[in-house]
C-alpha cells in the first residue's frame, strides 16, 4: 500500500511551483463560482422566469463565453498572459456581485453575457501561462492537475452553495462568489508576479502564422466541438435517463455522476503519467478517447439492464481522461508556431460552441426521437469526430515523416 501511494505521488513530482500556484488560483476561481449550478433554480424560483426565458438566458451565457474567449486570446497576444488573468478574475469578482441587481430578463441577459465576457478571458490566458510555467515534457500532466482543481473545485462549489443558499439566501451565492474570484486576483498578484515567477519557456514567436490558416488545427477545432456536445450529454440529457428510463433516485444520480469525478481525481494523472511515456501519439490518444466516449453511448441500447450504466461512466470517463489532456496538450504545442492566446482561444471557442449546441440540441433530440435513437445519434457524432481524428492524424504524417528526412542530411 505503502509504495503504491508513493508511486501516485511521484506523477505529480517535476511540476513547476507555478504550475502549483495556478491550479491553487484555478481551484479558488471554480470552488468560487457556485452560482453556475443554482442559476436555473434561480431565474426560475427567485426571479419567476419561464423556461423559455431561462434558455434564452442561458445562451446569452454560452454566447458571452465565445466572446470572451476570443478578447482573452487578443489581448493576451497585445499585454501579456499576467495582465488578462489578473483584470479577468477582479472584473469577474465585480460582475458577479452586481449580478444580483439585474431582475429584468433582458437585464439579466445583458448581465450574465458580461460576466462570461470578462470570467472566460481567463481561460487562453491560463493555458498561456501553462506553457510558459511548463517544460515541455511535463506539459500534458501540468494541464490534468488545472483539470483536477477544477474538478475539486467544481465538486466543492455546489455543496458550499446549497449550504449558502439554506443560511444567506439567493443573494449570498453572489457575494462569496464575487469575493473568491477577489481573492484568487489577490492570490495571482502576490505569487505569479512576472518578477517573482519563473519562466520556463518564451511565449512570444518571431514570425508567428495565424490559427486561421492552420488547416490541421482548424480539423482538430471541429473535432473538439463534435467531442464536446457528445461529452455534455452527460451532464444535460443523461440524468433524465437515468431518472425516466431506469428509475434511479436523485441519491443514485448523484453517486453515478460523483463517481466520475471521484475517479478523475483518483487515476487520472498515473494515467495520464503513463500515457506520456508510451509510444502512442497525442492524436491517437484523442482518437481513442473519443472512441471510448461513444462506446458509452450505444452500449446503453443493448440492455434494459440498470448496471450497464455503471459501464457506461467508467467508459465515458476514462474517454474523457484521455481526450481532454492531451487535446489541450496538442492545442499548447501547436500553439508554438503562432500566437498562443489567439490558438488557445479558438481550443477554448470550441468547447463554448458545444455548449451553446450540446445542451439544447440533446434535449430536443430525447423529445422528438426519444433516448434510444437519441444514442445512436450520439454515437453517430463520435464516429465523426474519431473520422476527423484519423484525417488530422493523416495530414500530420507526412510532416513528420519530412522533417525526419532533413535531419538525415
Amino acid at each position: 500500500m505503502k509504495t503504491l501511494f508513493n508511486s501516485y505521488i511521484n506523477t505529480f513530482k517535476g511540476l513547476s511551483r507555478e504550475v502549483w500556484l495556478l491550479a491553487l488560483i484555478t481551484l479558488i476561481n471554480r470552488a468560487g463560482t457556485m452560482v453556475i449550478p443554482f442559476l436555473s433554480l434561480y431565474l426560475t424560483e427567485k426571479l419567476e422566469f419561464s423556461l423559455e426565458d431561462v434558455g434564452w438566458i442561458m445562451s446569452a451565457f454560452g454566447l458571452g463565453s465565445v466572446a470572451g474567449s476570443w478578447l482573452g486570446g487578443k489581448l493576451t497576444d497585445a499585454i501579456g498572459y499576467y495582465k488578462v488573468m489578473v483584470y479577468s478574475l477582479i472584473g469577474t469578482g465585480i460582475f458577479f456581485i452586481f449580478l444580483q441587481f439585474f431582475d429584468t430578463f433582458v437585464g439579466f441577459c445583458f448581465g450574465i453575457f458580461s460576466v462570461m465576457l470578462v470570467a472566460d478571458a481567463f481561460r487562453p490566458a491560463l493555458f498561456v501561462a501553462l506553457s510558459a510555467y511548463s517544460k515541455p515534457e511535463n506539459r500534458t500532466r501540468s494541464v490534468t492537475l488545472i483539470r483536477l482543481a477544477i474538478n475539486l473545485g467544481f465538486s466543492a462549489g455546489p455543496a458550499i452553495g446549497g449550504l449558502i443558499i439554506t443560511t444567506m439566501s439567493y443573494s449570498g451565492l453572489f457575494w462569496v462568489d464575487g469575493i473568491t474570484c477577489l481573492v484568487a486576483s489577490l492570490v495571482l498578484i502576490d505569487t505569479l508576479n512576472p518578477r517573482k515567477a519563473k519562466t520556463l519557456e518564451e511565449v512570444k514567436t518571431a514570425n508567428p502564422e495565424s490559427a486561421y490558416k492552420d488547416k490541421a488545427f482548424l480539423i482538430f477545432l471541429v473535432a473538439m466541438v463534435l467531442f464536446g456536445i457528445i461529452f455534455l450529454q452527460y451532464f444535460s440529457t443523461m440524468p433524465l435517463y437515468y431518472k425516466e428510463s431506469h428509475k434511479l433516485s436523485e441519491l443514485e444520480i448523484g453517486i453515478l455522476l460523483g463517481g466520475n469525478g471521484f475517479l478523475i481525481f483518483l487515476l487520472e494523472m498515473p494515467l495520464i503519467k503513463w500515457l506520456e511515456t508510451s509510444r502512442f501519439s497525442k492524436t491517437g490518444l484523442m482518437l481513442f478517447g473519443a472512441l471510448l466516449t461513444g462506446l458509452s453511448f450505444i452500449i446503453l441500447n443493448f440492455t434494459t439492464w440498470s448496471g450497464v450504466l455503471v459501464f457506461g461512466m467508467l467508459l465515458m470517463t476514462f474517454g474523457e481522461m484521455i481526450a481532454f489532456p492531451f487535446s489541450n496538450a496538442f492545442a499548447l504545442d501547436r500553439a508554438k508556431k503562432g500566437n498562443q492566446g489567439e490558438y488557445m482561444a479558438l481550443y477554448s471557442i470550441s468547447f463554448s460552441v458545444a455548449h451553446i449546441f450540446g445542451h439544447n440540441t440533446g434535449m430536443r433530440l430525447v423529445s422528438h426521437l426519444g433516448f434510444n435513437n437519441t444514442w445512436y445519434i450520439v454515437t453517430l457524432l463520435s464516429v465523426m469526430c474519431m473520422l476527423l481524428l484519423a484525417t488530422l492524424k493523416h495530414y500530420l504524417k507526412p510532416k513528420r515523416s519530412l522533417k525526419k528526412k532533413e535531419l538525415s542530411f
